[in-house]
């Protein structure tokens, strides 16, 4: 059985080799065999070196709302985009199609917004049910949007970091390159794997595919069925590469489509940058900062369940349980989108600005790109992150600027937050899942203080918070 790769488009349009000089040390060639969006490269893209042994250079995207700040509307639409491939390739009728999106990737001020509305309002049909799996940490907002593009009988649930004390991980698997290397997937309903609809994989980038490989390995030895999709922004995978696919599915008697907005084969010259990471000493502190307003925000349903940190350290503190991280069925999407109606709503009446930064954090990226979506004009949205960038001020740089901090769940780990630079933004809206102590929210507090934005916002999720602070505000619906 051969792997198919969808091309529901072809394209003679465009430049079919690309040369990119990172820093001087490195040169990546890409070598472009699908572009069904007829996207310029740098509308997707930009390049940065990456801190990591195993592959020396990053592909920093425009659309996903992670490490370069975008228009929201434009990250759900990435997702949409795939939907779209999807049900081109095999669905059929449409209700959005191609060059809408792209309009609206290309100019998001003018049709983002429209082009998203129409979407919200006429969602994809898909012939017959389909389980959407988004990876951890990139790529949960961009599989929850193309699952929220799609209608029909359609299920949700990304991977996850956390380690859930309550919980068993139905799927466990490694994401061999990665810095961050175990993926888990915690489903409260038992039964959320079973049957036999195609399951469809969705990240944002495919180097080698072996995350994908892995994934399909382990769920069809506990939840066999014959059809797998890998949905990606990027494909990258080699000769070679896609001859590890056609392997698997002759090995499990399966067949896996892959369908992705650019695919490619890469040549690297050079060695990667040698760079170390040190992390800054926090600067004593006993409470949280008296400049950033407090928001408690408790009006989604929340899962009482305790995570452990890589220390032991327990949080109490409960999930917002309509994230993704635990499974969502297409049942669950209508009050979904009226709590962020509800959220959007009254975050909107508390800007003070006109240039407004919402920042997600972590895994956490769905729900705040949502909401910042419905906050009004002026919005651009970005994520936290686990990955590791060199920073470059050099002209067309993806990475601009970085401040690092140990994370508020976990000590062990490092975070940064990219290219905000310092005193541009009029306000800054921060996204938080679940309290942490003071002590533990003080380095990730700083590096934000350190971006000098005039007006800070702190949104927790939390249904109550510990420790009472007159600058808190509960919001209620």
């Amino acid at each position: 059985m051969k792997i198919k790769t969808l091309h529901p488009y072809s394209s003679d349009s465009g430049k079919k080799k690309h040369i990119y000089k990172i820093k001087g040390e490195l040169e990546v060639i890409v070598h472009i065999t699908s572009n069904p969006l007829e996207l310029d490269m740098d509308e997707l893209f930009l390049m940065a070196a990456r801190v990591n042994k195993k592959r020396s250079f990053l592909f920093v995207s425009k659309v996903l709302g992670k490490h370069i700040p975008v228009n929201p509307h434009v990250s759900l639409l990435g997702g949409a985009a795939l939907a779209v491939l999807l049900q081109n390739a095999f669905e059929g009728e449409m209700t959005v199609d191609l060059p809408e999106i792209v309009q609206a990737i290309r100019q998001p001020s003018l049709y983002a917004e429209q082009v998203y509305a129409k979407l919200k309002h006429n969602p994809l049909p898909l012939n017959g049910p389909h389980l959407f799996i988004g990876f951890a940490e990139t790529a949960t907002a961009l599989g929850h949007s193309m699952y929220d593009a799609c209608s029909g009988t359609t299920q949700y649930l990304h991977t996850t970091r956390e380690s859930i004390r309550e919980l068993t991980s139905l799927i466990s698997f490694e994401e061999e390159h990665s810095h961050a290397t175990a993926h888990r997937c915690y489903a409260i309903d038992a039964a959320f794997f079973q049957g036999t609809q195609p399951v469809v994989l969705v990240d944002d980038e495919i180097t080698t595919g072996k995350t994908a490989l892995n994934m399909i390995r382990d769920l069809q030895m506990k939840f066999p069925r014959s059809r797998y999709i890998v949905a990606s922004l990027l494909d990258w995978r080699s000769a070679t590469d896609r001859d590890k696919f056609t392997a698997l599915e002759e090995e499990l008697g399966i067949e896996i489509s892959c369908l992705s907005l650019i695919a490619g084969e890469l040549e690297v010259i050079g060695d990667s940058i040698d760079m170390h990471e040190t992390r800054k000493p926090a600067l004593e502190r006993t409470h949280a900062s008296q400049l950033a307003k407090h928001y408690l925000y408790g009006q989604f349903e929340h899962l009482q369940v305790t995570s452990e940190d890589s220390s032991g350290h327990i949080n109490d503190q409960p999930y917002v349980s309509l994230s993704g991280r635990f499974g969502l069925a297409c049942t669950d999407n209508a009050a979904f989108d009226r709590q962020v109606a509800a959220a959007g709503a009254f975050l909107k009446t508390q800007r003070t600005g006109k240039s407004t930064l919402c920042l997600g954090t972590g895994e956490f990226m769905y729900l705040p790109m949502r909401i910042a979506a419905e906050m009004g004009e002026g919005i651009l949205y970005q994520s936290t992150t686990r990955s590791p960038i060199h920073a470059s001020n050099d002209a067309g740089y993806a990475i601009q600027s970085r401040a690092s901090y140990t994370s508020p769940e976990d000590p062990a780990v490092l975070n940064f937050l990219y290219n905000i630079p310092v005193g541009h933004y009029d306000e800054l809206f921060v996204f938080l899942e679940r309290e942490v102590s003071q002590e533990a929210f003080v380095p990730f507090l700083e590096a934000l203080e350190r971006t000098q934005t005039t007006q800070l916002h702190l949104v927790y999720f939390s249904p109550e918070m510990k420790q009472a602070n007159e600058s808190k505000k509960e919001i209620r619906s």
